[in-house]
C-alpha cells in the first residue's frame, strides 16, 4: 500500500524561525540532549555536521540549539534571545563545525557537563517536518524520536532485566511502544530505551532504580515541536 503524508509531514510544526529542520528540529534535539545532563548546564559544545555545519548562523540553528539546552521548546518566543539567555545563566557553549561521517546531514552531538561534574555525549539529526532522532548516548547505539515518554536504562548485563523491567511497568498499566537494547560486551553493561504510550509514575519509576542489576535511569518526557497555545 503506497504511503500517504500527513499534513504535518508536509507543512511540519508551528515553530519561531525559517526551516523547520533547522530550528524546530534542532531546538528539540538540544532540549532531549539536555536532560541526559541531570541537571543545570554548565558547558556545552555544539559539533555541527553537514548542513548544520555550513548554515548555522544564517538559519538561525545556533539560537535554536541554544533555547533547546537551556530547556525552552521549539516554540518558544525565547528562541530570538537565546544568546542573552544564555548570558545570564552562566553558561558556556561553543559551536565547532566537523565531519561526523556518513551520518544525515542535519546532525549535532552535544558534549555536555553539568553544574555538578557529570558529562554526556548525545548524537542526533533533524530529519525534517520538526522530527528528530536520537542516534548515539554516552557511547550507546540508540535510535528514539522524543515523541513518546522515553526510558534510558544504564544496567548490567545479566539475565532477566528486560523482563523485570517489563513486568513493573505492565503492572503500574504502562504500555510499551518500542524497546531497543544495545551492549558494549557480552556481560559488562548494556542500555535499554523504552519508549512508552504514558507517562511513567514515580513509584514505577523508582522500582525499576531498586533492581539488583540497575545502575542508572532517565525518564524523558515527550517533546512535541508543534505543540502550541495560541
Amino acid at each position: 500500500m503506497k504511503k500517504v503524508n500527513s499534513l504535518f509531514d508536509v507543512i511540519g510544526p508551528v515553530m519561531i524561525g525559517p526551516s523547520s529542520s533547522h530550528t524546530a528540529g534542532a531546538a528539540k534535539l538540544a532540549k532531549i540532549a539536555g536532560a541526559f545532563a541531570g541537571g543545570e548546564i554548565a558547558s556545552v559544545e555544539f559539533h555541527l555536521h553537514g548542513s548544520f555545519r555550513e548554515t548555522y548562523r544564517g538559519h538561525g540553528t545556533d539560537r535554536a540549539l541554544l533555547a533547546g539546552i537551556l530547556g525552552l521548546d521549539p516554540h518558544d518566543t525565547g528562541l530570538r534571545t537565546s544568546f542573552d539567555l544564555a548570558e545570564e545563566k552562566g553558561l558556556k557553549y561553543e559551536f565547532i563545525p566537523v565531519d561526523l561521517g556518513m551520518v544525515h546531514p542535519n546532525t549535532v552531538c552535544f558534549v555536555l557537563v553539568s553544574k555538578g561534574g557529570k558529562t554526556a555525549d548525545v548524537t542526533g539529526s533533524s530529519v525534517g517536518g520538526g522530527e528528530v532522532v536520537i542516534t548515539e548516548v554516552n557511547g550507546f547505539e540508540v535510535k528514539f524520536s522524543g515523541n513518546y515518554n522515553t526510558l534510558i536504562t544504564r544496567h548490567r548485563d545479566v539475565e532477566g532485566v528486560v523482563a523485570e523491567v517489563a513486568a513493573i511497568l505492565a503492572d503500574n498499566g504502562v504500555n510499551i511502544a518500542t524497546l531497543n537494547l544495545s551492549r558494549t560486551h557480552k556481560g559488562r553493561e548494556a542500555s535499554m530505551i523504552i519508549e512508552t504510550d504514558a507517562c511513567v509514575s514515580e513509584q514505577a519509576l523508582e522500582q525499576i532504580r531498586n533492581l539488583p542489576a540497575m545502575l542508572s535511569l532517565l525518564n524523558i518526557e515527550p517533546v512535541k515541536a508543534g505543540d502550541i497555545d495560541v
